[in-house]
């Protein structure tokens, strides 16, 4: 899988972003402000308007019809998640923001599952984000949008990339910059 931005410029920025990420790489993309990198995320999931440029998944340009497709194939995990406690608490976003997304309403997820996952994957403490990896990972997403990861999940959604998950996070962390496949700086 391909995911690739063309000259793409937004409303109030003035640079356009290119860049090409694959299926089996970590993506990370640098600089400006933390609120810009998350804007390019949304972006690629088709909820951010383009006014010039493209975004194409395998080569299938992503439209205003063709964005709640792409978003099938593509988990996003928000620069904050609380998922301390109960999948009841309602900090948003929360775990169960996650859960109540009509894709995943059928989705074989609870609570337990994710205890699992977290501790397969070897993650103490309670870093959020990892939690909602896990949640991509259970959905079997091909595409993993991570916001701003915590240092400790590089190791995690490095493994990810590596059994061929296109991952593409936002980070300033210099884990992130040195250890990814692909560096874009904004």
């Amino acid at each position: 899988m391909v995911l690739e931005l063309n000259e793409v410029l937004l409303r109030d920025e003035r640079q356009t972003l290119s860049l090409m990420a694959k299926s089996g790489e970590l993506t990370c993309l640098t600089g400006g402000t933390a609120q810009q990198r998350s804007r390019w995320l949304y972006t690629i999931m088709g909820l951010d308007v383009i006014l010039h440029g493209f975004v194409c998944i395998d080569g299938e340009p992503l439209t205003e019809y063709s964005a709640v497709s792409f978003r099938r194939l593509m988990a996003f995990s928000p620069a904050r998640l609380e998922t301390c406690g109960e999948v009841n608490k309602y900090a948003p976003p929360s775990v169960q923001d996650v859960f109540n997304l009509q894709a995943n309403r059928e989705q074989p997820i609870s609570n337990g599952i994710l205890g699992e996952e977290v501790r397969r994957i070897g993650v103490e403490g309670n870093e959020s984000q990892v939690q909602l990896m896990a949640v991509a990972v259970l959905l079997g997403k091909p595409v993993l949008l991570v916001d701003n990861p915590p240092e400790q999940s590089f190791a995690y959604l490095s493994s990810q990339a590596r059994k061929g998950k296109l991952v593409v996070v936002t980070s300033d962390c210099p884990v992130f910059i040195n250890g990814a496949d692909m560096v874009v700086e904004l």
